[in-house]
C-alpha cells in the first residue's frame, strides 16, 4: 500500500471546488499539498493557509495558465522539489454543440482538458530520481456517452481517458495511472439551482456525488498498489443513463 504521509502532491486547479476538496484530503492524509491555480489566487492563498494551521505538511501555491504555451513548463519550474502524485483536475467547461462552436473555444478546451495533463503527465514521469509515483486524471461520466449537446469538451475528456490508459501501460511499473469519472458534484459556475436538479434527474441514485466521496476515491486509487489503468466512475451511475 503506497503511503501518502509525508508524500508531495501536485493538485491542478487545487484553489477552489473540486480542486480545494482534494487538497485538504490529501493534507489530512499527511501529504505535502501544492495548489496550482490560475486566477484563484487569492483562495489559493487561503487555502494554503489552513491547511498549513490544520495539517502537518509543507503547502505551497503555484501559478501557471493553461491557455499559454508554456504552461507545464513554467508549472514544474515553480515546483518546491519532486511531486510523487499528480492529479491533472484543473478544466475548462463550455459546453455546446459542435456546430455551435468557435475554433478558438474548441482549441481552448483541447489544450487545457487534454494537452497540458498530457504533458504535466510526461514532466512528472521524466522528474530525476523519481521511485514510483501516481497520477489521477480527472475526467467526467460523459466519456461513455454522446448527448447531443456536447462537443469539444467531451472530446477533450475523452482523449484524456486514452491518454490515462496509453500513461498507464508505458509508465508501468514505475508509475500507476488511473482517472475518476464523476457524475454531478457541484453545479457549474454560474449555473442555475434548476439546472443542476434536471441533470439529476438522469442519475439512477437521485442525488450529487458528495466531495468526501469523490476525494475518498483519489486516496483509495492512490494507496492501493495493485490498480492501474483504471477508470473509476464516481457519478451515481450516471454514466448508466
Amino acid at each position: 500500500m503506497t503511503k501518502i504521509a509525508g508524500k508531495t502532491v501536485l493538485i491542478t486547479g487545487g484553489a477552489v471546488r473540486i480542486g480545494a476538496a482534494l487538497g485538504k484530503a490529501f493534507a489530512q492524509a499527511g501529504a505535502n499539498v501544492v495548489i496550482h491555480c490560475c486566477r484563484s489566487r487569492d483562495a489559493a492563498s487561503v487555502l494554503r493557509d489552513e491547511l498549513t494551521a490544520s495539517t502537518p505538511g509543507h503547502h505551497t501555491v503555484v501559478t501557471a495558465d493553461f491557455a499559454a504555451p508554456d504552461a507545464a513548463e513554467q508549472l514544474f519550474a515553480q515546483l518546491p522539489g519532486p511531486v510523487e502524485i499528480l492529479i491533472n483536475n484543473a478544466s475548462v467547461f463550455r459546453r455546446r454543440p459542435l456546430r455551435d462552436e468557435s475554433p478558438a473555444d474548441a482549441d481552448l478546451q483541447m489544450r487545457i482538458n487534454f494537452a497540458v495533463p498530457a504533458e504535466l503527465m510526461r514532466r512528472f514521469a521524466a522528474q530525476p530520481g523519481l521511485d514510483g509515483g501516481v497520477i489521477i486524471n480527472l475526467l467526467d461520466q460523459q466519456i461513455v456517452r454522446h448527448p447531443a449537446d456536447s462537443g469539444s469538451y467531451l472530446l477533450s475528456k475523452q482523449a484524456l481517458a486514452d491518454a490515462t490508459l496509453l500513461a498507464a501501460r508505458q509508465l508501468a511499473p514505475k508509475i500507476r495511472v488511473n482517472g475518476i469519472a464523476p457524475g454531478p458534484v457541484l453545479p457549474p459556475v454560474g449555473g442555475t439551482g434548476p439546472g443542476f436538479q434536471k441533470a439529476l434527474d438522469n442519475v439512477p441514485l437521485g442525488r450529487p456525488v458528495a466531495l468526501e466521496e469523490l476525494s475518498d476515491a483519489a486516496l483509495f486509487l492512490v494507496r492501493n498498489d495493485a490498480i492501474t489503468g483504471q477508470i473509476l466512475f464516481v457519478d451515481g451511475g450516471q454514466h448508466l443513463s
